[in-house]
C-alpha cells in the first residue's frame, strides 16, 4: 500500500484513483527518473533566461510574481488532475524555473556566490539521502512517514499565517530573523523538506512496482521537483541568515 508523504503532491490517495485502469503503459522507474531530467532541465533554462534578464538591468518582478502564480494554479490543478501531468508539469517547470530564477539573482546581488553554494548543498543533500534510500539506511516506515507529514503540514500553517499577518504589519517572531533561533528554526525547515526527499523515493518506487499508468510518470517527477524547489529555497534563506552575520 501506498504510505502517506508530506509532498502535498504525493499521497497515497493519488494511486487510488488510478487503481482499475487497464490498457495503458505503466510507470516505470526508468521513465519517472527521465521526466525528472526534462522537467529539472527546462526549470533550469527558465531560470538561466530570468538570470540573465536581471543581470542585464531589465525588471523581472513581474516575471517572478508571474512565474509564482502561474506555477501555483498549475500546481493545484495538476495535484487535483494528475492525467493533465503530462501537459502541464513542463509548463509549470517553466513557470516556476522564472520565478527560482529571478529569486536567486536577487539573492546573489545581496551575498555574492550564494547560489551557487545552494545549489550545490541541494543536488549533495538528493544525492546523500537517494543513496541512504538505496542502501535501506534510511527507511520510509509508517511512523517516518507520519512524523514528515506532520513537521511538513506545521511548517505549511505557520508560513500561511505569516503570509496572512504580513498584510497587518504583524510578523512571527524568529522565523524571518537572523538570530541564532532564527537560523535554528531555518535549519529546522531544510531537515524536514530533506526528508521529504525520502517519502518522494518510496511514493516513486511504490508507483512503479504497482503499475500504475504511464503518465504518473510526469506526476513523480512533479513531486520531486515540487521538494527539490522548496529544499533550494530554505537553503537559500538559511545561508543568507548565516551570512548576513558575518
Amino acid at each position: 500500500m501506498i504510505g502517506r508523504t508530506g509532498n502535498p503532491t504525493l499521497n497515497e490517495k493519488t494511486f487510488e484513483r488510478t487503481r482499475g485502469l487497464s490498457g495503458q503503459d505503466r510507470m516505470t522507474l526508468e521513465g519517472t527518473v527521465n521526466k525528472t531530467f526534462i522537467t529539472l532541465a527546462v526549470l533550469l533554462g527558465a531560470a538561466f533566461c530570468a538570470w540573465a534578464m536581471y543581470f542585464d538591468g531589465r525588471n523581472v518582478m513581474p516575471i517572478a510574481v508571474g512565474g509564482a502564480i502561474g506555477g501555483l494554479v498549475l500546481s493545484l490543478i495538476i495535484s487535483f488532475r494528475p492525467t493533465t501531468s503530462p501537459y502541464l508539469v513542463p509548463i509549470y517547470a517553466a513557470l516556476e524555473g522564472l520565478f527560482i530564477g529571478a529569486l536567486s539573482a536577487r539573492y546573489e546581488v545581496q551575498f555574492e556566490g550564494i547560489t551557487l553554494q545552494a545549489s550545490l548543498l541541494t543536488i549533495g543533500v538528493f544525492i546523500a539521502l537517494l543513496l541512504a534510500y538505496k542502501s535501506r539506511l534510511i527507511r520510509a516506515t509508517e511512523n517516518f512517514k507520519l512524523g514528515v507529514f506532520a513537521a511538513t503540514a506545521g511548517i505549511a500553517i505557520v508560513y500561511l499565517l505569516s503570509f496572512v499577518l504580513s498584510f497587518f504589519g504583524v510578523s512571527i517572531p524568529y522565523l524571518h530573523d537572523s538570530s541564532w533561533l532564527g537560523i535554528g528554526i531555518s535549519l529546522f525547515i531544510v531537515v524536514i523538506a530533506a526528508l521529504n526527499l525520502v517519502l518522494d523515493f518510496d511514493f516513486i518506487e511504490q508507483g512503479s512496482q504497482q503499475g500504475a499508468p504511464k503518465y504518473m510518470e510526469w506526476y513523480g517527477a512533479f513531486g520531486l521537483m515540487v521538494t527539490l524547489v522548496w529544499l533550494y529555497i530554505e537553503i537559500l534563506r538559511l545561508l543568507s541568515k548565516l551570512r548576513s552575520r558575518d
